[in-house]
């Protein structure tokens, strides 16, 4: 079958959970031998990854419906290199890239919708693209309320690659840590609405009567230096441990006895499906899309958000029952196996390109 000739476009500059199924999605295309190539600005954190990788890496500012120039570049892209479909992911570059793919014809413009946030123009889902992929059930259910088109939007779960065995994780001989030491762990940008004051305040009094008991964050970003700041005037800095940005997450998550994360809000929530494929119990905010991933006392446990008391109530459990953290951990291991991987996040994106693309002409 004919490969594919496939055009990222991400207007953002950071680097979350959003840019990082964007290369998952990128790199297992390209597995599967179809042309991948990215547009976004000079100093995109996904720009910078992608070049690294080999991907072939375009640049435009996109910085809004005005930006005529990049709209021109990106529409000579388009032209020359003939791509079957442009994905945009960011509301600029949906504006920008999407109406420059309509402009000239590419055949197949999609918009992925990865945020559970109120949507800023329904133009970017119902005019621009002709079809709109969701990340959980709870996002396509609010595209269509807000009104996309129900027959518009189709949803493909986040996925992650199968992680590698590692015999010894060595985050307790890094934080001079020994094995009977109990360590819950966060991953996550430091941003508003991730919850890390409600872990701090949750975990706070319990850490105080549990001397071998430690949280972990890892994450950057912009409050990092803000939790920091928390943390040290509690006198907690040798309990709770801040690791910054890490690129070997699933070694410090093999160090860990269990996984937290009391977001408001969240599309889905990739740091959860990690966790769960390495056989960590987890704990999660009844929020959006995070119910998708944790059934309440079957591969994890689900506390409402912004509940530090809850939450504590949810962490004691966990802490003090190591056979149910097993249980919990073992059921969550088996349904990111046969759910949430990166072969079928790919293998369905395709056959969701194709399908669309087997759509648009039958109804040229």
């Amino acid at each position: 079958m004919k490969a594919l000739k496939v055009l990222h476009s991400e207007s953002s500059r950071g680097w979350g959970g959003q840019e990082v199924r964007t290369l998952k999605e990128m790199l297992a295309l390209r597995e599967r031998g179809h042309i991948v190539e990215l547009v976004c600005p000079r100093d995109a954190g996904i720009g910078v990854r992608s070049a690294e990788l080999g991907f072939n890496v375009h640049h435009a500012r996109m910085r809004g419906v005005g930006d005529v120039r990049s709209m021109m570049s990106v529409q000579a892209l388009l032209r020359g290199r003939a791509f079957d479909v442009l994905n945009t992911h960011s509301g600029h570059d949906s504006l920008v890239a999407g109406t420059a793919a309509r402009l000239v014809g590419t055949p197949l413009v999609v918009r992925t919708r990865h945020l559970a946030l109120p949507i800023s123009s329904l133009a970017t889902y119902n005019w621009i693209p002709h079809r709109v992929i969701a990340v959980s059930q709870y996002v396509r259910r609010y595209l269509i309320s807000a009104g996309v088109s129900a027959d518009r939007v189709e949803t493909i779960y986040d996925g992650i690659v199968k992680p590698e065995y590692i015999a010894q994780s060595t985050l307790r001989a890094e934080l001079g840590l020994g094995p009977d030491a109990v360590i819950c762990c966060m991953v996550a940008i430091m941003r508003d609405k991730k919850g890390h004051e409600d872990l701090i305040a949750a975990a706070q009094p319990l850490l105080a009567g549990r001397p071998n008991l430690h949280i972990v964050m890892a994450g950057n970003g912009e409050r990092f230096d803000t939790i920091k700041n928390v943390v040290d005037g509690l006198g907690l800095g040798r309990r709770i441990h801040l690791l910054g940005f890490r690129a070997d997450i699933p070694n410090v998550l093999r160090g860990c006895d269990l996984f937290v994360l009391p977001t408001h809000q969240e599309a889905l929530g990739q740091a959860y499906i990690e966790a769960m494929a390495a056989g960590l119990p987890v704990i999660g905010t009844d929020v959006d899309g995070v119910p998708e991933l944790i059934k309440h006392n079957l591969n994890g446990l689900l506390v409402p958000p912004k509940s530090p008391d809850e939450l504590r109530a949810a962490l004691v459990q966990l802490i003090d029952n190591p056979e149910q953290r097993t249980r919990l951990g073992e059921a969550g291991r088996r349904i990111t196996e046969g759910r949430f991987s990166i072969d079928d996040m790919a293998d369905e994106t395709i056959d969701f390109y194709r399908r669309s693309l087997c759509r648009r002409e039958y109804n040229a």
